[in-house]
């Protein structure tokens, strides 16, 4: 019996050998057949230094948990929206606020409370800061409303500055009127008919002097209330006849220079020409009439620069724009104007208030003399102008130019350029909206009394 199961067991090794050889594989010892397969084999491990353990990442904290929807975020709090979510449990899908914002537009500025506009502007005086007043029109020259410090861009010297201030809110005026006294009789006639409305057009918090010019300018009164008695009949007092046309004969026997001994030695016989010469042709001159308006606004910016901080500065000329016979040139004048923040606002009359002729006053074709240099002035200083023809007209043009400088926007930067240099900066204020007119300075001057240390704060 026993050699019987010696014989199983060798023939069933063969077998399974001669099966692994069959199929590719090594054949198996005998001991590995005998092992059960359900067994292991235990391996002695030596002993040594155990394997250092590695801690755990941190768990993630404060991240949000749930459904996340497109451009809204995960939570009502991250999308910027406090309401309610919607019915499925989700939130409002929309773009939060932040992102919304243009981001070149920078922090935002300080904006007053309502009436609170002016004294900020008052009390924001260190040596960098620059004020900037401005007026939006249409293109059908109404005022525009509505206007926020995203849809402003302030340049200087071509570059842009960041908005520290800006303010709606109206200033009280300081007005210097000027009224031109050398118009011909029938516009002086309606001149002097339409001053009893001037003012209806200012407020009880605005201040008015009067200023004159003929021959020369000339102060009638100084700063006074708008509504002031005083002012009503210093205007009344204001009214004169004007001038008659001048009209001179060149045809008469005395319409010509009479030359005295030829050549070198010749001169004019003074019985037969006054004081202007002749022209090539040997007729006389024309003079021309004596217009004063730069020395009129150069007398009026005087007592302007010398009133308190707070106010918007103002020259309002009443005149129909014609210039010859000051001392002043009109570039130095502008120079001061602009230096001192004061800007020219005013009411053409007479013919450079028509149509045709006020557009050719406008242009100004090169290497012509200007007879009308008011436009000049308002353009240079961030003013404005309306031409009026008809007494109605002139004394519905108070109004409307008194809402347009109480009505204008106003921002104020502080400039990374030095104050004591004294060069002058360009402006420019552009409105992102389309199909609309900005009104403001081209430039400034810095001034010494600007340059002030940090801190300190003007008292009224």
């Amino acid at each position: 019996m026993g050699d019987f199961r010696v014989v199983v067991v060798r023939n069933s090794v063969l077998a399974g050998a001669l099966a692994c050889m069959m199929a590719g594989q090594p054949a198996l010892t005998q001991a590995q057949q005998e092992v059960p397969q359900q067994q292991t084999i235990p391996q002695s491990i030596p002993d040594g230094p155990k394997p250092q353990t590695i801690p755990d990442a941190p768990n993630p904290q404060g991240l949000p948990v749930g459904p996340v929807t497109p451009g809204a975020g995960t939570t009502p709090e991250s999308a910027g929206d406090k309401s309610t979510p919607t019915e499925d449990g989700g939130v409002p899908s929309r773009l939060p606020e932040s992102a919304a914002q243009k981001q070149d537009d920078g922090p935002p500025p300080e904006i007053p409370t309502g009436g609170q506009g002016p004294e900020a502007f008052t009390l924001r005086v260190q040596t960098n800061f620059v004020e900037v007043p401005f007026t939006v029109k249409d293109n059908k020259q109404r005022l525009v409303p509505g206007l926020t410090w995203r849809d402003v861009r302030v340049y200087e010297n071509n570059l842009r500055q960041k908005l520290d201030l800006f303010t709606v809110d109206p200033f009280p005026l300081s007005v210097a009127l000027v009224i031109d006294q050398s118009l011909t009789y029938d516009n002086m006639a309606k001149v002097n008919n339409s001053l009893s409305a001037l003012q209806g057009a200012f407020t009880p918090y605005d201040e008015v002097s009067v200023f004159t010019y003929n021959n020369g300018p000339k102060m009638q009164t100084d700063f006074t209330g708008a509504q002031s008695a005083r002012l009503e009949a210093v205007l009344e007092r204001s009214k004169v006849t004007g001038r008659e046309p001048i009209y001179y004969d060149t045809t008469g026997p005395l319409g010509q220079n009479i030359n005295i001994n030829g050549g070198q030695d010749s001169h004019t016989d003074p019985n037969t020409n006054a004081t202007h010469g002749t022209s090539i042709l040997g007729i006389q001159n024309v003079p021309r009439d004596v217009h004063t308006l730069n020395d009129a606004i150069l007398a009026a910016g005087t007592a302007l620069a010398k009133t308190k901080t707070g106010r918007r500065r103002i020259i309002y000329v009443i005149s129909d724009g014609r210039e010859y016979g000051s001392t002043a040139k009109f570039s130095q004048v502008v120079k001061y104007l602009n230096t001192n923040k004061i800007a020219v606002y005013g009411t053409l009359v007479g013919d450079s208030s028509l149509p045709v002729i006020g557009f050719l006053d406008r242009i100004h074709l090169p290497l012509q003399m200007r007879d009308n240099i008011l436009p000049a002035y308002a353009n240079a200083t961030g003013g404005n102008f309306d031409g009026e023809f008809r007494q109605k007209g002139i004394e519905t043009s108070f109004a409307k130019i008194a809402e347009e400088v109480r009505t204008q926007y106003t921002v104020g930067y502080y400039t990374h350029e030095p104050f004591i240099d004294g060069k002058y900066r360009t402006l420019e204020v552009k409105v992102m909206r389309p199909n609309l007119t900005v009104i403001a300075k081209k430039g400034y001057y810095p001034t010494a009394g600007d340059s002030r240390p940090a801190g300190i704060v003007t008292v009224k």
